[in-house]
């Protein structure tokens, strides 16, 4: 009788993902049951049929209505869509092991030590491997701290195109661990790079929430992230986190609290042993959004002028942060676009915005729905009628690809400015196609 077909491996890029290592750790079946339906093709009838569970049993958990405890579960799991046992908290399972590098019980007895002989050194067994993967974590360098900075870069990334809702688990834990590194002895310059790790997982948790328009959780860790920078004086990096509490408070409708906050920032800044032109030219341009807040013309036009004559003084050569080389020519120009567009200034605003869409990267999903949407609010306002829909129907497909509440806020507002136009034509063909979209996110179908 032939033997059933081995189930299907998942793609080791599944496996390294720090969403799927961190939904195993924390053995969160309902996220690790998508994972492997979105990156593995493997649907929820599959995964019932492979780890022996009813359909309707798979069915709950992904709702979040069942979570699945039970030791001989979870090793149907393991075993059902082949996730390695380490990963899972369970011993190396058998399937781990390729079939020609199995050892068979002669081979065994040829390789016993002889009976009164120490056993002779070699290579550990299974069980051993993970406990020392785990001592091995605490034997930090450079390189681990270049590791986690690589995956913050890559946490960013993502974030910018898909949304930080299903990140957020596992920068959060990430940051616990790097937390948790930080309460061990560390030579000092160990010790200050952790810390600058934590700080920037620290702020991008507080962006995610704050891009989720869960503002009380993002000051929580804003906070967290500015003591974190403080306690090894990275001035600059302060100023960036005060600068994104600034940007925080704008979206509250607090310009008052905004303008204080991008002035610490600036504050801090210029403590700095040394500020570069880019940092200082995002952090002016943070000042010209607060004063347009205020409603303050003339101050923001003097802050959106120091703000391209910083810009202007950037040399290649410049030490940079790394979490300031977003800030490009295409930013800058977005961001005066849209600083124009706060004071209601929207034909200066339109040929900006629409200039810097055009210029920036395709895969920064939720910076073109943003812009897009904000194009289409000045256009609105120039009574381009036609042109603003026609913007606000592009900004759509990437509105629907990335999970932001941010962006969800933006196309409501610029809903609301449409009444007015609700029976021309070109107001019911944008109408039909967001309720064509909205209708595809609800029902699970393909996004366009």
């Amino acid at each position: 009788m032939p033997e059933p077909p081995r189930p299907k491996e998942l793609p080791g890029s599944l496996l390294t993902d720090p969403v799927m290592i961190e939904a195993c750790r924390t053995r969160d079946f309902g996220r690790v049951f998508l994972l492997v339906r979105v990156r593995a093709g493997i649907y929820p009838s599959m995964v019932a049929r492979r780890c022996d569970l009813t359909p309707s049993r798979v069915g709950e958990v992904i709702a979040g209505r069942r979570q699945l405890r039970h030791m001989d579960v979870v090793e149907r799991i393991a075993d059902g869509l082949r996730i390695p046992g380490h990963m899972l908290g369970l011993a190396r399972r058998p399937w781990e092991t390729p079939q020609n590098l199995t050892v068979t019980p002669r081979e065994r007895i040829e390789a016993s030590p002889p009976v009164g002989r120490p056993p002779a050194a070699g290579l550990p067994g299974p069980d051993v491997d993970s406990v020392l993967a785990l001592a091995a974590e605490r034997e930090l360098g450079p390189s681990t701290l270049e590791a986690l900075h690589s995956s913050i870069a890559d946490y960013w990334r993502r974030d910018d195109e898909h949304g930080g809702e299903t990140l957020r688990p596992a920068v959060v834990g990430q940051l616990r661990y790097v937390v948790d590194l930080l309460k061990e002895q560390r030579p000092a310059p160990l010790r200050e790079g952790l810390h600058g790790i934590a700080a920037e997982l620290a702020r991008l948790t507080g962006w995610m929430y704050f891009d989720a328009r869960q503002y009380s959780q993002a000051r929580t860790y804003f906070t967290e992230a500015l003591g974190l920078a403080k306690a090894v004086d990275d001035r600059q990096l302060m100023a960036n986190v005060l600068a994104c509490m600034s940007l925080q408070a704008t979206y509250q409708e607090k310009p008052g609290d905004a303008l204080a906050l991008v002035t610490a920032a600036q504050d801090q800044a210029r403590g700095a042993r040394r500020t570069t032109p880019r940092v200082l030219a995002m952090l002016t341009m943070r000042e010209a959004f607060a004063h347009a807040a205020l409603g303050n013309r003339s101050a923001t036009h003097s802050a959106i002028s120091e703000a391209h004559a910083h810009f202007g003084r950037i040399s290649p050569g410049d030490p940079d942060p790394a979490w300031v080389a977003y800030f490009d020519e295409p930013k800058l120009i977005v961001d005066t676009g849209i600083a124009h567009g706060r004071l209601g200034e929207s034909a200066l605003a339109e040929p900006l915005i629409a200039d810097a869409l055009r210029r920036e990267h395709r895969s920064n999903r939720r910076g073109r729905a943003l812009h897009a949407f904000w194009l289409a609010r000045t256009q609105l306002q120039r009574g381009k009628l036609n042109e603003a829909c026609h913007t606000a129907m592009d900004a759509l497909a990437p509105a629907a690809a990335v999970g932001s509440q941010r962006i969800a806020g933006h196309l409501r507002e610029f809903y609301e400015q449409l009444e007015p136009f609700r029976r021309e034509p070109a107001a019911v063909s944008f109408e039909a196609r967001l309720r064509e979209v909205l209708s595809r996110q609800v029902s699970g179908s393909p996004r366009p």
